[in-house]
């Protein structure tokens, strides 16, 4: 950490990062003393990209940090270092907001209206953590900031994690498999009577 006291991350892909959530995370830098931004670094034009937006935002250098792909086992291990992970706008984390969660770290995300921008929305409920999802860019950008400056809700938020952690729906592969297979057999069901496709809710199918 050094001098930064509160480190805010980003893993997903770069090319997830949009301008007005960028600006955003910006502003949260000027507005949080001695945070800072940790980035993926996948290609070298992204790092260049972004380190000139940070500039033209008018945040020092020092204060964005990219961070080289790395093994998944230790990716994990520096994911669990951070202090808040901030969701992209479009494009959520799949992947990335399920290991960061399965690291402990809160990811706060912006729900959208398609599927891409609401997956961190469905992995956060399914951890029992609404509290992580917000509805516009302003209560995304107040939530961050409140946050980062709350240190003990952030750490309730933590806790909440890890004691959920081997229980919540997000992490039970067994109740998944199970319902997906639930799903499936209704599927066939459905096609050997000759019935039209509908959506199946896989809760109301007998165990």
């Amino acid at each position: 950490r050094n001098k930064h006291s509160f480190i805010f991350c980003s893993f997903n892909n770069p090319i997830k990062i949009d301008f007005g959530f960028f600006q955003i995370w910006m502003s949260l830098l000027k507005s949080v003393p001695n945070s800072a931004l940790w980035i993926l670094q996948n290609n070298l034009r992204a790092k260049e990209n972004l380190s000139r937006a940070a500039a033209r935002a008018g945040v020092a250098p020092d204060r964005i940090v990219f961070a080289e792909m790395l093994p998944r086992a230790r990716h994990l291990e520096r994911m669990s270092c951070a202090d808040l992970a901030l969701d992209t706008q479009f494009y959520n984390g799949h992947t990335t907001t399920s290991d960061a969660l399965w690291a402990g770290l809160p990811v706060l995300t912006m729900q959208g209206r398609h599927f891409a921008s609401r997956v961190s929305s469905s992995l956060l409920l399914a951890m029992n953590l609404p509290e992580l999802i917000t509805v516009s860019p302003d209560e995304y950008a107040a939530r961050a900031q409140h946050l980062a400056t709350h240190a003990g809700e952030l750490t309730r938020i933590r806790h909440k994690i890890a004691e959920s952690r081997m229980s919540a729906a997000l992490f039970d592969t067994i109740q998944f498999t199970s319902d997906l297979e639930r799903g499936y057999r209704e599927m066939w069901r459905r096609f050997v009577a000759s019935q039209s496709p509908e959506v199946i809710c896989v809760a109301d199918l007998p165990v």
